[in-house]
């Protein structure tokens, strides 16, 4: 009987220094109301630009309103001139590659695949005037569109295919009178409408994210905290907090919930421990896409079909485009429950003249790397957008299509609608060899959520996850779940515990009575 209490004593001590060892240091709540306060507080600007002399006239051109700003502020184009607004790449650090410049010059993605060749059409959501092929003028820092993000006028738009020029309606003297800090108008005009269209890219970023209600966002509502982007991506110098990993490979500068909330944030310590291996958009984005659809598959083989002669477009009924001559067929999700991966901040990219050798599979674009093993990992939900787009069996390599021009004839596929030829031209552009042979493959790209945050009595609950029947993290099996897993050596260690303590117990009160009953007789 001794060794049978002093197994389960033994066991007893063992769990109990686990508990603790795993256990997080347990802080108080964020006093949530000194946050909201210090974050609504909204800095007036201490220059009204419309009494500037400078100001008030009338400007010729957006450059003239760029050397108007640089005349007060100098030096700042020079800060812009090193961001990645302005360069559209960085230097990374690549697992396999080295030190490498790496962005929208040399990435592919698989919504409008890439950059290189169309620049007239993507420097729409560039931070200058004046995009060419190759980008050529960016050397110049009065072709910097300090407009773009500064304007508080909410009337500055640039033109569709003018290589970030603003349209002609555009009146440069009001918005040069109306500049102040960035706003979410300035951020969305451009984020929100990546790849084509509302909401298409990101899923998390959309229209509704201008003035979103708390059911939506409740960091940004315009009835609770109201924060502007810049709240979280921090900005110094004109270089901002923040990663978006269609892009970005590397662990640093990333824009994180602990920033204000700490690591610690819950009341309950169970909630604070699961931080060491989940990040807090896991369960508090139990969904994206919460007004407007986003889109999840696109079928760039379908696209070039014309009727009588011209392109058209088909959408569903909530006005979503299904077709479109110019682009393939989409699919389309609202409300949708994110997938979930393991994320440590490092990423692998597909780069412009990469080989791909297996097409058996689906090839991903932006590999996120973690695992459960990896001590600087955590769970994150994900949007998984998938493709399929052109590739060059022979070269063995995604195909850079031609894609926008001034005119027919120049092998621009939204103009001429040949596949062949906008392969053809596009692969010249960017200096890599066609084979004349087109075909199609599938890929998928991984773009992490991290906005919509829901309200905490709307984030997920323990048994959506710990659960044998559609878990969310069904997909994730290199660990032990509780309530999802069954592992026989800790089911036979915990049903042998729960036995060994009821036996204990029994003996222990058993011999208590026993010596109890002998005293008595004596």
């Amino acid at each position: 009987m001794r060794k049978i209490i002093l197994i389960v004593a033994v066991l007893f001590i063992i769990i109990v220094s686990l508990v603790f060892i795993l256990r997080e240091r347990t802080l108080d709540p964020d006093n949530l109301k000194t946050l909201a306060d210090k974050y609504q507080r909204k800095e007036k600007s201490a220059a009204d630009h419309s009494k500037f002399p400078e100001l008030n006239r009338k400007f010729n051109s957006p450059q003239e309103v760029t050397e108007t700003c640089i005349s007060c502020h100098n030096e700042r184009h020079k800060e812009i001139m090193q961001s990645n607004h302005w360069n559209w790449e960085r230097e990374e650090y690549v697992e396999g590659r080295g030190i490498i410049h790496i962005g929208k010059k040399n990435a592919i993605n698989n919504f409008c695949i890439g950059t290189e060749g169309n620049e007239k059409s993507c420097a729409k959501c560039h931070i200058g005037f004046g995009a060419t092929d190759k980008m050529q003028g960016y050397s110049d820092s009065t072709n910097i569109d300090c407009m773009v993000c500064h304007d508080n006028s909410e009337t500055y738009v640039k033109g569709s295919e003018m290589g970030g020029y603003p349209d002609p309606s555009v009146n440069l003297t009001l918005v040069a009178q109306k500049v102040g800090s960035p706003k979410r108008t300035n951020c969305g005009v451009c984020h929100f409408f990546g790849g084509g269209g509302n909401n298409v890219k990101h899923g998390d970023l959309e229209m509704s994210m201008f003035e979103p209600t708390k059911e939506v966002d409740v960091h940004m509502a315009i009835d609770g905290a109201n924060l502007q982007c810049q709240a979280c991506h921090e900005t110094k110098n004109h270089m901002m907090k923040g990663r978006v990993y269609s892009l970005s490979s590397m662990n640093r500068n990333r824009s994180e919930c602990e920033q204000c909330h700490t690591s610690t944030p819950h009341e309950k310590n169970i909630l604070n421990e699961h931080t060491l291996k989940v990040a807090c958009q896991t369960c508090h984005i139990p969904v994206y896409a919460k007004v407007n659809s986003t889109k999840t598959e696109w079928d760039w083989s379908t696209a070039g079909k014309l009727k009588d002669g011209e392109p058209y477009e088909e959408d569903d009924s909530l006005g979503n485009h299904t077709y479109l001559s110019i682009k393939g067929s989409f699919k389309w999700g609202r409300n949708l429950v994110p997938e979930y991966q393991w994320f440590n901040g490092n990423a692998s990219h597909y780069l412009l003249g990469d080989i791909v050798n297996d097409t058996s599979k689906p090839l991903v674009l932006n590999t996120l790397h973690g695992s459960y093993s990896d001590p600087e990992s955590k769970i994150i939900p994900v949007k998984v957008h998938r493709s399929i787009q052109p590739f060059d069996p022979v070269n063995k390599m995604l195909i850079q299509p031609k894609l926008v021009s001034d005119k027919s004839g120049q092998g621009a596929l939204w103009v001429d609608f040949d596949w062949q030829r906008a392969a053809e031209v596009g692969m010249k552009d960017v200096n890599l060899p066609y084979s004349g042979k087109l075909s199609f493959i599938r890929t998928e790209m991984n773009w992490p959520v991290n906005h919509m945050v829901s309200a905490k009595d709307k984030s997920v609950q323990c048994v959506e996850c710990h659960t044998k029947n559609n878990s969310r993290l069904a997909g994730l099996t290199d660990f032990y779940m509780p309530g999802r897993d069954a592992n026989s050596f800790v089911e036979f260690v915990g049903k042998a515990s729960i036995i060994l303590t009821l036996v204990g117990v029994s003996a222990h009160g058993l011999i208590r009575i026993l010596i109890s009953r002998k005293k008595g007789k004596k």
